[in-house]
């Protein structure tokens, strides 16, 4: 009980600040999403926006866009031929670069330094490899994250802004039918020097590095696990010591049951935090610290908070499997099936 006051105590300081638009109109709420148009019918998990006009996606049937006018136009294909291969990450380095990592097999990861033009393969894991995601901080360092192979998790570094990637002798080991789920990239998450991974399945875990993946922290959470398609699909950071992760179970996207917790400590313990979760399973969640929201999305409909996501709000009935904020933090996008991209309406 004390843990959890401190908690909304922080956040109501976190979230004092007035919540206007540039005219001084009060905003109190998103008003939902404007689907943008797209060449492509493929289902859309992976999603990197740079800035509030220039974002890269990627999903099944090996497919890529980039558009460069926020979604007025797009160049899209299919990443070195590979039209079988399911691309469900992808980060934006910048208007010319991006790299993509895809979900099964083959377990590759693509960079292309042309827009988009061509296309060319930095890594491919061994024949049982399955990677989830990817994470950068500041282009050069990044992260990948696979499942475990005879127990030991696959954590991938790469200094170079994605030209090479080493396997980390240090990656931690997991247990007995715990994996990661390919969440869109959403289950890593970079700060500095800092990595943070989940797992989901019949346990869901956080993993923690404060020396760029050398030791980690390994601890339990009491989000809703036991199955295998339950556990933390998403993770996000709301300030320097405050994060919160959303799930739930894929298999049941109503069931809004023990789908969202939080940390304090930089990840090190986590609660369950709401009194009102989200409407269902939620496989994206992202902070907007324009209007201090919490965003989540899922197959059922989106939702947001004010309060650090104590309570949640159902705003849409659209549904999506990734959401997450441009790196200039000034606007929100999120992508699903049919080719479907969104930005928020506010």
């Amino acid at each position: 009980m004390k843990t959890r006051y401190l908690f909304v105590l922080s956040i109501f300081y976190l979230f004092l600040s007035c919540k206007s638009d540039q005219k001084g109109n009060i905003i109190t709420e998103p008003k939902g999403w404007e689907i943008i148009e797209t060449p492509v019918n493929a289902s859309i998990r992976g999603l990197s926006p740079l800035t509030s006009e220039i974002v890269w996606a990627s999903g099944s049937n090996g497919t890529w866009l980039l558009t460069l006018d926020a979604g007025k136009s797009w160049s899209s294909g299919i990443i070195a031929g590979l039209d079988s291969v399911d691309f469900r990450d992808i980060e934006g380095l910048d208007a010319t670069s991006a790299i993509a990592v895809s979900a099964g097999q083959p377990a590759v990861i693509y960079k292309t330094i042309d827009s988009g033009a061509t296309w060319e393969k930095k890594y491919e894991g061994p024949g049982t490899a399955f990677l989830d995601g990817i994470s950068f901080y500041k282009n050069q360092k990044g992260y990948a994250i696979g499942d475990p192979i005879d127990g030991k998790w696959m954590v991938l570094e790469t200094i170079d802004a994605g030209e090479t990637w080493t396997w980390l002798e240090s990656s931690p080991m997991a247990e007995p039918g715990e994996g990661s789920f390919a969440a869109s990239g959403s289950t890593i998450l970079t700060d500095q020097d800092h990595i943070w991974f989940t797992s989901g399945g019949i346990k869901s875990k956080v993993y923690m590095s404060a020396d760029g993946g050398h030791d980690w922290e390994i601890t339990d959470t009491p989000i809703i696990q036991g199955e295998p398609s339950q556990g933390i699909f998403s993770i996000s950071k709301l300030d320097n010591n405050n994060l919160i992760a959303v799930g739930g179970d894929y298999l049941q996207p109503d069931l809004a049951y023990n789908n969202t917790i939080y940390s304090m400590e930089v990840g090190k313990n986590w609660e369950l935090i709401s009194t009102t979760f989200p409407s269902g399973y939620r496989s994206g969640v992202t902070y907007f610290p324009r209007f201090h929201w919490v965003i989540s999305v899922g197959t059922n409909g989106s939702d947001y908070s004010v309060d650090g996501g104590i309570n949640w709000q159902k705003f849409s009935d659209e549904g999506f499997h990734a959401v997450f904020m441009d790196k200039a933090q000034g606007s929100i996008w999120a992508s699903g099936l049919d080719g479907k991209i969104a930005r928020l309406v506010y």
